[in-house]
């Protein structure tokens, strides 16, 4: 069974503010081993790199000013995930940024039927425990002493093992027994799931304020039906 572990890098957290996809990467997972097969790229925002995503991921401007722009890519990014699964750790954050780079040159997003969220599969596994990237691989021992920043294609070899280990080991895809698959059919229906309630069209910041009626009734609204609230109490 064909697998694919996904992961991206930004200039920022919102592509509604112009922030792009700066590295993208995926690797390969075949009966949750990984094959060595993997699709990386460098991607040129046409921008500069805010200070705060730099002190993340360390990609600078200079270093993507000869790297290929998303368009450049994408086709190839595609050809590569074709139909499979892809496991995502936040989903929603990935998700939305390939999708509206796919959706700005005409292209069809990510079918969200085929994403799964290793987030919600840890924090359902996991309740109430660190569930980052970080704490997982800690939790599950992965070696994380060339982590010195986020990056991509590290990001998503590491993912892969957290993945696995979320899934009872690299046998579960070789040969399991009943509970195991129920296990493991279960999670992924729940992180799926979660997926589709997540995926909603990106819709544009409203650009205009709120009326001065809009927020008298609002307020009547608020003091009436919540007597203890923390917006009009005086």
């Amino acid at each position: 069974m064909r697998e694919l572990c996904l992961d991206i890098e930004t200039t920022g957290l919102d592509p509604r503010t112009g922030d792009k996809i700066v590295e993208i990467a995926v690797v390969e997972l075949i009966n949750k081993v990984k094959t060595g097969n993997h699709f990386h790229s460098y991607v040129n925002p046409r921008r500069e790199m805010p200070e705060e995503a730099f002190r993340i991921h360390g990609i600078s401007t200079e270093f993507l000013q000869d790297k290929p722009i998303f368009d450049h890519i994408a086709r190839k990014f595609l050809d590569f995930i074709k139909d499979d699964k892809i496991i995502i750790h936040n989903a929603a954050f990935d998700t939305k940024f390939i999708n509206h780079e796919l959706r700005i040159i005409g292209l069809p997003g990510l079918n969200m039927s085929n994403v799964i969220d290793s987030l919600t599969i840890a924090r359902n596994k996991f309740p109430g425990a660190p569930a980052s990237l970080d704490a997982l691989c800690k939790r599950f021992g992965i070696d994380l002493s060339k982590r010195t920043k986020h990056g991509a294609l590290l990001d998503t070899e590491l993912l892969c093992d957290v993945y696995v280990e979320l899934m009872g080991g690299a046998q579960t895809g070789l040969s399991f027994g009943s509970s195991s698959k129920k296990e493991e059919e279960l999670a992924i229906k729940n992180a799926q799931e979660a997926v589709k309630k997540m995926d909603r069209p990106i819709l544009p910041k409203r650009d205009f304020p709120v009326s001065e009626a809009d927020l008298e009734a609002h307020k009547q609204f608020i003091t009436k039906n919540f007597k203890n609230n923390l917006w009009y109490n005086s």
